[in-house]
Formats: C-alpha cells, structure tokens, sequence
C-alpha cells in the first residue's frame, strides 16, 4: 500500500521540476527576445553613423574585451578600430574607454588608451574609466561619473543589444556601432554567455544597483589630460 502512493507522489514531483524547467526556458528567451527586438533599430555600421555625422554625441564609450600581455584581444581591438574611426570621422568629439583595472597587475583601459594613442588619437580626447568591471557598470558610470546623456557604444553586435538596453533604461540617448568584422575565435561562448547575461541585466535594470565604485564626477569639457595625470599622481602617492 505505501509503494502504490509513493508512485502518485514522484509523478507529481517529476511534472513539477519539468513545469519549472519549461517556464525557467520560456522566460530566459522571452527575455532574450524582448532585449534584441526592443534595441535592434538603434544598431548602425560604423559608416552609417560617419555618414549621419555629429549629431550632439557628447562622447564614443568603448567597452572592454581583455588585454592579453598588455595588448587589445582581437574583439577588444576591433572595438578600438571601430570608436577610433567614428572619432576621426568626427561623429563624436571625445573617446571614453572603459574597462576593468581591478588590480595593479590587469590594466585594461590604459591599454586601451595605449592603442589609441598609437593611431594618433590626441591624449586631451581619451577618458579613461577604470572601473567598468561589468556592462552595466560602465554604462552607469558613464552616466553619473562623467555626465552622459547622448553618447555611442562601441562592442560587438551580440553585446550591443545588452549594452543599449541598459543604456535606455537609464534614459540616455545612446546608439550603438557594430564593431563585428569577423567572427573571432570563442564567438559561440560569447553568444552562449550574453544570452545568460541578458537576463541579469534585465533584471539589475529594474533594481538599479549601485556599481562597485562611484568617486567624483569628472566633466567632458575639460582635457582628458588633466584627468590622467592626476589619477596618476593618486595612484605614485598610494603606493608610496
């Protein structure tokens, strides 16, 4: 008698997990869908926004992608490539890279700004946020650390979707350039990885969560320069 009402019961268990599993899949690509067909209008070719000019961008925000050795990976270098030719062709008149400088020992962004300077961006228009540890928290910081409002983001078109998303829901007016010239060793993880990322930053776009670090606010309007050099001399005193 007690096995015959065991068998009810792991019927019932086993419909429960699969309802779950079904409905956890559903909404992760619910998510994915609402995320990509919300964004996608405000993705463009590099040549299409040269082409459209300076239409009040107040900065070209470059995403990270990893260093290796100190230099740009091939996905954070195509990034580079791409912000550098939209601030060449004046569609926007300061470059704010943003990445992850965790630790004295990973120092992305001045690799990045290194690059940079080696195609001949003026040091003056490089900002630098050295805190961008995530996509929301680049995006946020962009915000209120350094006064955005109308900007270009600049990553890959499986990124970009997020990156806009997060963007639009802190209200700026942000387009996104394709940075996507080949499909880069690892594309299928990243694909796989942003998908699962789409939906935490759905979520932390409801919640608003402060990011690691906040600081004082640095303004566009003066050279990047006097910005670098004092986190420079910040950081000689630290460590000090």
């Amino acid at each position: 008698m007690e096995h015959s009402q065991t068998k009810p019961k792991l019927r019932i268990l086993l419909i429960g997990i699969i309802a779950v599993f079904f409905f956890s899949v559903t909404s992760l690509f619910s998510i994915h869908l609402h995320v990509e067909k919300s964004t996608k209008p405000q993705i463009y070719t590099q040549e299409q926004l040269a082409e459209s000019g300076n239409d009040g961008y107040q900065a070209i925000l470059i995403l990270g992608g990893g260093i290796i050795k100190g230099y740009p990976t091939p996905i954070l270098k195509e990034r580079l490539d791409t912000g550098i030719y939209l601030y060449n062709e004046g569609v926007a008149p300061k470059i704010l890279m943003s990445g992850d400088n965790g630790s004295i020992h990973y120092d992305e962004v001045s690799a990045m700004r290194g690059y940079a300077l080696e195609q001949g961006v003026p040091s003056e228009d490089i900002f630098m946020d050295y805190a961008g540890f995530s996509t929301y928290e680049s995006i946020y910081r962009a915000e209120y650390i350094f006064g955005i409002s109308k900007m270009i983001v600049v990553t890959q078109e499986y990124h970009l979707y997020r990156a806009i998303y997060i963007a639009n829901s802190m209200d700026i007016d942000v387009v996104g350039a394709n940075a996507t010239k080949n499909i880069l060793s690892g594309h299928t993880a990243r694909v796989s990885r942003e998908f699962l990322a789409q939906t935490k930053d759905f979520f932390s776009t409801k919640l608003k969560p402060e990011p690691t670090f906040l600081g004082e606010e640095i303004s566009l309007e003066q050279s990047a320069d006097d910005v670098y050099n004092k986190k420079k001399i910040d950081k000689d005193t630290t460590l000090e």
